[in-house]
């Protein structure tokens, strides 16, 4: 009887220690850092599923519906911003893309947009309908173009590549684009992000023109 009882408590305890190994396993262990590769162009799709939540009527276009594509992907990673989004892009006339800018304005992100000059105004160029929007747009002023493709969700999240934010760019041309959380690769581009934006200060460059 007491040796049942004996192996019952040592199981008992096998099983605690089991437990309390694993929970300071899990603690020691860093948490997996976010990388992703998407190639473009995806498949043509319905990406309303990503703006709309699940119990609105269903979209009654002719696409296929709810598939995840390398495009629903993007616009997810920039839809995840809670506090902050910065935008350094060459060009930018994709609407989906924009609609997806405007609503993290709407929600209260904060938003900076950094294009370059020659490129904002293009024909399509949806740079005229953030600023209208009343988000705070600025265009490089140096004597080159302006051509990083990048983005920063929350100051810890960087979407880069070679993929211009335009309808071409998404539905036409071989691209692609990173995904990372990766800090000694975020920590680069919000510094080269704020470097530029203050570059691109107006006031500073009324300033030297007088």
């Amino acid at each position: 009887m007491w040796t049942v009882k004996k192996v019952g408590l040592g199981v008992l305890a096998l099983s605690v220690s089991m437990e309390l190994l694993y929970r300071i396993l899990r603690r020691l262990r860093p948490e997996r850092i976010l990388n992703e590769v998407l190639f473009f162009p995806p498949e043509v799709t319905c990406v309303e599923h990503v703006f709309t939540p699940s119990t609105a009527p269903a979209c009654l276009c002719l696409l296929p519906h709810d598939v995840e594509t390398s495009l629903s992907r993007l616009l997810r990673h920039v839809l995840s911003a809670s506090s902050s989004l910065d935008l350094c892009i060459f060009a930018f006339s994709n609407v989906n893309l924009s609609r997806a800018v405007l609503a993290l304005h709407s929600r209260g992100v904060t938003i900076r947009v950094l294009t370059d000059k020659e490129y904002a105004a293009i024909s399509g160029s949806q740079i005229g309908v953030l600023r209208k929007a009343g988000i705070c747009v600025r265009c490089d002023r140096s004597s080159v173009h302006m051509h990083h493709k990048f983005a920063l969700v929350d100051g810890r999240r960087l979407i880069t590549g070679s993929l211009n934010w335009t309808l071409t760019g998404v539905q036409s041309n071989m691209e692609n684009v990173i995904v990372t959380e990766e800090p000694d690769l975020v920590q680069p581009f919000v510094r080269e992000f704020q470097r530029l934006w203050i570059d691109s200060e107006p006031k500073r460059h009324q300033d030297q023109e007088i």
